[in-house]
């Protein structure tokens, strides 16, 4: 039952989270904005939920899950209502500032929660069952909110979606306990500065720096193309519409739920090897995207498919970012941990997106091109490489710490892959 209320939860917050994707070109139209200002409301979404990661990291180990999850849902239902009656930008910026602060709230909320019901391994795999199942608001957002919005409108579209996450409040305020060994759902209180200590003790270990790179360089590219940039790409950019551009943005969660339990049973199989899974996610990711945008004329749609998919894999990869937190992190300070992971993919989906919506305007500026060329995106996407190739840098360092100290202080040497493909070929043969 925790889990079922827990997945509806994410589910929900999901859905406020991508819901401003599919609204992209009407937004322009609403509030008779450019690609800069309209990218400022996926943006400023971002930078909340990012900024708030490591508050609500520190308030969940003082206070517990449900509290949490429960604002969150109640701010998601208040941001939701603003936008949908909002008659010009301020307002629809402040819509996004709720939704994005109940949405912080949420995800490592639940996280938290399941590591009080489930432990082993079964914790890894419900755990990605969760990230990826999660991303069915994705669905939600591109297919019957979409359907909403083009045949009701804005207004009835968002109160549509915000009362989705009032149902999620109701239900986390009826059902939930936090842990199964307090049997309520009291947990335990921290003063503010053992919280706080317990979040700089976190963020020193460097299995937390790790995950948070991992986040970083995974999540970013399918996060900015399901929330704002994947639907004017494909509807406008490759002239596919709105019917065919919802349906193919549904291939990210349909990548990410297929994936997902397979990438949770590799890292409980595998611990020594999960950054070894993310890298070859991240170059997989690059290489999709190299296709597509150098593909001389419009890329076909075969090849528009296999990148959805790659870049899908992200998400249920992103979640191993918090299986690194978890190995390395007492359960004392988890929601820290967590919080400290997932500031990493927000931070980059946010630069991204920005930097896109930069880049497009710079395009039309200085181009003769409508603002949702195909060219224009081409060379937008490119910033990808730039945010995604410093995080890789990064990630690379934060390994080598890790594996130094799991050598200096438990004895444990990760030698490099292809050595221990090779042991493994030369046992075989034995």
């Amino acid at each position: 039952m925790i889990f079922v209320i827990a997945l509806f939860a994410y589910i929900s917050a999901v859905l406020q989270r991508t819901s401003i994707g599919i609204a992209g070109v009407a937004a322009t139209d609403r509030f008779d904005t450019n690609a800069a200002a309209l990218s400022s409301l996926a943006v400023i979404q971002l930078v909340v939920y990012a900024g708030l990661q490591i508050p609500v990291g520190v308030a969940l180990d003082r206070v517990g899950p449900k509290v949490l999850i429960s604002t969150g849902a109640a701010l998601m239902v208040l941001g939701q209502v603003a936008l949908a009656v909002a008659p010009d930008l301020g307002v629809a910026i402040l819509g996004r500032v709720l939704v994005g602060a109940g949405d912080a709230m949420t995800f490592i909320s639940v996280m938290r929660l399941l590591s009080n019901w489930f432990s082993g391994n079964k914790l890894p795999l419900v755990s990605q069952v969760l990230g990826s199942t999660g991303q069915v608001g994705q669905i939600l957002s591109a297919v019957p909110l979409s359907i909403v919005l083009q045949q009701l409108g804005w207004t009835p579209a968002f109160l549509a979606a915000g009362s989705v996450s009032f149902v999620a409040l109701v239900v986390v305020l009826t059902l939930v306990v936090n842990s199964p060994e307090s049997g309520s759902d009291r947990a335990e209180i921290l003063s503010w500065p053992q919280a706080l200590r317990q979040l700089r003790e976190s963020f020193e270990r460097p299995g937390t720096q790790l995950g948070f790179w991992a986040h970083f360089v995974t999540q970013s590219s399918g996060t900015v193309f399901a929330m704002l940039w994947g639907f004017p790409f494909l509807s406008e950019a490759l002239g596919y519409g709105p019917a065919l551009a919802s349906g193919l943005l549904s291939l990210l969660v349909l990548s990410g739920a297929v994936t997902g339990p397979v990438l949770g049973l590799l890292t409980a199989r595998f611990p020594t090897r999960r950054s070894n899974i993310v890298l070859a996610i991240v170059f997989a990711m690059g290489v999709a995207w190299a296709l597509v945008l150098l593909w001389p004329g419009n890329p076909p749609l075969w090849l528009v498919v296999v990148l959805i998919v790659v870049v899908g894999v992200g998400g249920p990869g992103s979640l191993i970012g918090f299986d690194f937190a978890r190995s390395f992190n007492p359960m004392r300070s988890q929601g820290s941990a967590n919080g400290i992971v997932n500031v990493g993919g927000f931070l980059a989906s946010f630069t991204m997106m920005l930097l896109i919506g930069l880049v497009l305007d710079l395009f039309v500026r200085f181009g003769d091109g409508p603002l949702y060329s195909l060219d224009a995106f081409r060379a937008a996407f490119l910033v990808q490489y730039l945010v995604v190739g410093i995080g890789t840098v990064f990630l690379v360092h934060a390994r080598r710490r890790v594996r130094r100290r799991l050598q200096e202080e438990d004895g444990i040497t990760v030698a490099p892959l292809w050595i221990s493909i090779a042991r493994a070929w030369r046992r075989r043969r034995l």
